[in-house]
């Protein structure tokens, strides 16, 4: 059994981890960038970058300004039990409680279109919620800035479309983002399901370590050539030139309808923010 106040403490800890520790396979692909990269007003972003994560970790302050909506992937084992009160309710408890102690910027309307009135507090937060075997709760924070958010892409391809078809749309949504999301971003795919099933499997692709290839090798070698094609853009960091556009591309896929080959984009900026507990 796992107490509403022990979820809700826990998940304000991640709010404030979140929002100031970048996590070090991000800072490793980061550097990594900076080797790799040719352009000398690229290096010196992507250096100062580097020392922003650097300070901000030090000083436990926010990686950047926008601190995000706060995006929960939460796995719910099935031998968990909740005491005094919902999953859902600690969760917003707690993401309210972080980002005001943790002095975060609060970026939540309650309204999307008629009454865009700021909540306050950053609530209500997006839980995506999977039910596990096992008597663990694990609740992963990705908080999603508005600029990498709103470059997020949808195409439903048919089938004979096939890997061609999918490297072209994936390359050209980020290409055509530009320096929108902050680049060098990381890209998230997701590949079959439904609609929102393949927006759902791209955000969740950002999960995964940065550059840890699809176990997949088929996938694993379409993230590559994706990755190749969008860095051979020139956009570079932040969109100022350069050949680092992308630290990485992760694909997620799904079983589909046999009619369909549903696509989605997700990305993440430099600052690719996430941090996770289990209880």
């Amino acid at each position: 059994m796992i107490s509403y106040k022990t979820i809700a403490e826990a998940v304000k800890k991640l709010c404030i981890e979140a929002a100031s520790k970048l996590p070090d396979d991000v800072l490793a692909a980061l550097n990594k960038a900076l080797e790799a990269e040719e352009s000398p007003r690229g290096r010196e972003i992507l250096r100062q970058c580097i020392e922003n994560a650097k300070l901000a970790a030090g000083e436990n302050d926010p990686i950047c300004q926008d601190t995000g909506v706060a995006v929960y992937f939460v796995e719910l084992g099935s031998e968990v039990t909740i005491s005094g009160g919902t999953l859902a309710q600690a969760v917003n408890e707690g993401t309210m409680n972080g980002y005001r102690e943790g002095y975060l910027r609060k970026s939540m309307v309650a309204d999307p279109l008629f009454d865009r009135k700021n909540t306050g507090d950053n609530t209500p937060a997006v839980i995506h919620l999977e039910m596990v075997p096992g008597g663990a709760l694990t609740i992963t924070l990705l908080p999603k800035g508005g600029g990498c958010e709103n470059m997020s892409a949808l195409s439903m391809l048919k089938p004979a479309d096939g890997a061609a078809g999918i490297l072209d749309f994936v390359a050209d949504v980020v290409i055509k983002s530009g320096g929108k999301p902050c680049p060098p971003v990381i890209v998230g795919v997701g590949i079959g399901g439904t609609a929102d099933k393949a927006m759902l499997l791209a955000k969740k692709a950002l999960l995964r370590p940065v550059g840890k290839s699809n176990a997949d090798g088929r996938y694993a070698e379409l993230e590559h050539a994706i990755l190749e094609k969008i860095n051979a853009s020139g956009i570079g960091p932040q969109g100022l030139g350069g050949t680092v556009t992308a630290l990485a591309v992760h694909i997620e896929e799904y079983p589909c309808h046999l009619a369909s080959l549903p696509v989605a984009v997700n990305l993440n900026c430099h600052a690719a923010r996430r941090a996770e507990v289990q209880l």
